[in-house]
């Protein structure tokens, strides 16, 4: 996955509490296996008037003109901004991987559904958890403000807003490091590659029948 250590962006303000994974991406898209090509389906049934199906010609479709991702300038937003229980509901992966697909490599949120807070670490996005308080006073900014950036700084472990206020937030260690590096789960396993390796001739040689085809 993509090294992670400093991001700048649009942020865009999803003002929704419980937002769930099948809210994120939708039951029918999740045939595929591949990562890539889920972020045109993203929060499709809030996004698009109609409904939609894989394989469907998405710019054919009718968009809601009342959905924050159909209005400008969020289209290009990095950064979501979101309320508490963000990724509630099924633990479907896919639903990281759309948003990634999208562009959007932070969400901000009071709290965050367990499994989807464990999936963005493992797809290199950052969740960010803050303070009610302190999420309000940014949907208030952006609300006065649309265009409203933030700067993310994960080694710092700070968010710069454009007023220069500095706001910090906790990360686990290991979850930094892994998104600093660029290490998914598969990564991080292929370090020890040469020990594996190792391991597995001492092992045919100890029971070499284990391996008869």
């Amino acid at each position: 996955m993509d090294k992670f250590t400093v991001i700048s962006g649009i942020v865009t303000p999803l003002d929704r509490p419980n937002v769930d994974t099948d809210a994120i991406i939708p039951k029918q898209f999740l045939k595929s296996i591949h990562r890539t090509g889920f972020g045109p389906n993203l929060f499709d049934d809030w996004r698009y008037l109609d409904h939609g199906e894989p394989g469907k010609d998405n710019s054919r479709r009718p968009l809601n003109p009342d959905f924050v991702l159909n209005q400008s300038p969020y289209q290009d937003a990095v950064i979501l901004l979101g309320r508490e229980n963000f990724g509630c509901g099924s633990s479907r992966e896919h639903a990281v991987w759309a948003l990634l697909d999208y562009g959007f490599r932070v969400v901000i949120a009071p709290g965050f559904a367990d499994i989807f807070f464990n999936n963005c670490f493992k797809n290199g996005v950052l969740p960010i958890v803050l303070d009610s308080v302190v999420v309000d006073r940014l949907f208030e900014a952006v609300a006065g403000s649309p265009g409203y950036t933030l700067r993310v700084d994960l080694p710092a472990q700070q968010i710069t807003t454009p007023e220069q206020e500095i706001i910090g937030f906790e990360v686990d260690p290991f979850r930094k490091d892994c998104l600093i590096q660029g290490l998914d789960d598969i990564a991080l396993t292929l370090q020890h590659a040469d020990d594996i390796r190792r391991y597995e001739e001492a092992r045919w040689l100890e029971v070499p029948w284990l391996f008869d085809k």
